[in-house]
């Protein structure tokens, strides 16, 4: 499970980083104005239901049931499943992208109802959305292929494709800049490029490990095929909550100033980079091999695979949400401060990612616990905490967002996340599924005494350093993120957190 999760971290590591190469470009052209709202709102739409459709609610119905045809009844009916769910798949997002694609206004003052005060950035975004939404069938086909390679074990590719997205939505923004009407029309159709590229990358991945998918297969609805349906659409919220959550962050953003969509959207793009490295990481390697692990009668390694997933991620998550606090004015100058994204425009955002970050473990053990329940086929329990959820965060959002503007609606996001992984983690105890073992115990409050101290150092040496914008600013934010690392590291042994020496075997495995 280590090596998967590395993989699948080291891959996703790399398009974060493009990813964060792509925000500053951005951030430099757009800034956080009306133009940047409107973009970022087009790209929301798509992303919230491929994260819904795609790597949501279908992996989390498909993959168990692929590795359980894989397990019990060969490659050729796991084939046959994958081709026949592609078919329907590709039926049903044609069909939604189309009846998107016609719609467009009503779906904006449903996602984007703040707009309608402003018609000429109401337009805008109906007009980028339009051009980005294509993007969703192409990408849920490629999450469903992706679903494939790692029901096989073969994560890198799958993770490797995001890098694409990144890759050509820069190049779109200087190559198809001059001849469209503005950048973030560019940014929009390097979007949907984007989409086509990652697809056509993971099929010959998937051809290359020995399972060519015919997506042109008749959609029979086998018993395998109707199984997955019946587990998606509860999925559709119990693997979604945090995108629900995040949409409507910008429901209620759009009520608020100009320039709070943009706020959020870069405090949100920071806080994804350890969220992506370790939950999407932990959660992709997790899934498969619970799945294959209960199917195979083996409930005492699917009990010790949840806690060693958990403790790899608060290894990482902890330190990380507590460096994002301490470091986030000075990551923002340092990383977007430049062109039309001033001081002010920094300062506003820093708050908003410390509020996200008071969430971060949150959102990484919601990745851990979930598949505890869908590698069982148990699709409804998360839905049933994910209704709850959605509805306290919109609560809080309606509280917080007088007094705290764009920083309460973070907030709101943040302490949904702490109740949605508290009841997950709390139902799969009662139910004897996930017990935290003596290692467990032992090490998760040392690794916070260990992320505190680390805290306190880097407090210091952004005062002392005072690193600004620009590349002194990124050259000496790095130098405070290593010291801070090595001190972390440090304590975390020291204290028994963490044993460096198990950590060097599993990486040299």
């Amino acid at each position: 499970m280590f090596r998967s999760i590395a993989t699948v971290g080291a891959w996703t590591m790399a398009s974060r980083v493009l990813g964060f190469l792509r925000d500053m470009l951005i951030a430099s052209k757009l800034g956080a104005g009306p133009m940047a709202d409107a973009f970022f709102v087009a790209l929301k739409l798509p992303n919230l239901f491929r994260r819904l459709f795609g790597e949501g609610a279908f992996n989390a119905a498909f993959v168990p049931a692929f590795a359980q045809a894989l397990t019990q009844r060969g490659p050729a009916a796991a084939k046959a499943l994958a081709e026949r769910m592609a078919m329907l798949l590709t039926l049903w997002l044609a069909l939604l992208t189309g009846l998107g694609l016609v719609f467009m206004p009503e779906l904006m003052r449903v996602l984007a109802p703040g707009f309608t005060d402003e018609p000429a950035k109401f337009a805008l975004a109906i007009e980028l959305t339009r051009i980005t939404f294509p993007y969703l069938l192409l990408i849920c086909l490629t999450a469903l292929v992706s679903g494939v390679l790692n029901g096989l074990g073969r994560f890198a590719a799958a993770a490797a494709a995001p890098i694409f997205f990144n890759l050509l939505s820069m190049l779109a923004l200087f190559v198809l800049a001059p001849y469209v009407a503005t950048p973030a029309h560019a940014l929009a159709w390097g979007v949907t490029i984007s989409g086509a590229v990652q697809l056509i990358f993971v099929m010959w991945a998937c051809a290359q490990a020995g399972m060519a998918l015919n997506p042109l297969r008749p959609p029979a609805l086998s018993p395998d095929v109707k199984a997955v349906l019946r587990r998606m659409g509860p999925g559709l919220i119990g693997a979604g909550v945090t995108q629900l959550n995040l949409a409507i962050d910008v429901i209620i953003a759009s009520f608020l100033p100009s320039g709070s969509v943009s706020y959020l959207y870069y405090a949100d793009r920071v806080s994804q980079l350890p969220l992506g490295v370790i939950g999407a990481a932990v959660a992709t390697a997790l899934l498969p091999l619970l799945a294959k692990q209960i199917y195979a009668g083996q409930p005492l390694s699917a009990h010790r695979s949840i806690n060693r997933a958990i403790e790899i991620s608060l290894v990482l998550a902890v330190p990380a949400a507590v460096a994002l606090a301490v470091l986030a004015l000075p990551i923002l100058a340092a990383l977007f401060q430049r062109g039309a994204f001033g001081p002010v425009e920094a300062l506003e955002t820093s708050r908003a990612l410390i509020a996200y970050s008071f969430g971060l473990p949150a959102f990484v053990l919601v990745k851990v616990f979930v598949p505890g329940f869908f590698a069982r086929g148990d699709t409804a329990t998360p839905v049933k905490i994910g209704i709850g959820c959605v509805v306290l965060n919109l609560a809080l959002n309606l509280a917080l967002m007088g007094p705290l503007q764009h920083v309460g609606v973070a907030l709101a996001t943040s302490i949904a996340a702490w109740a949605n992984a508290g009841l997950l983690g709390w139902l799969l105890m009662r139910r004897g599924q996930f017990v935290p073992d003596r290692r467990l115990r032992r090490v998760a409050p040392r690794l916070l005494g260990a992320a505190l101290a680390m805290g306190a150092v880097l407090a210091a040496l952004s005062w002392w350093l005072a690193p600004g914008s620009g590349l002194r600013g990124v050259a000496v934010l790095g130098v405070i993120c290593v010291v801070g690392a090595a001190c972390y590291f440090v304590a975390a042994q020291l204290s028994g957190g963490l044993n460096l020496r198990e950590l060097r075997r599993l990486m040299r495995r």
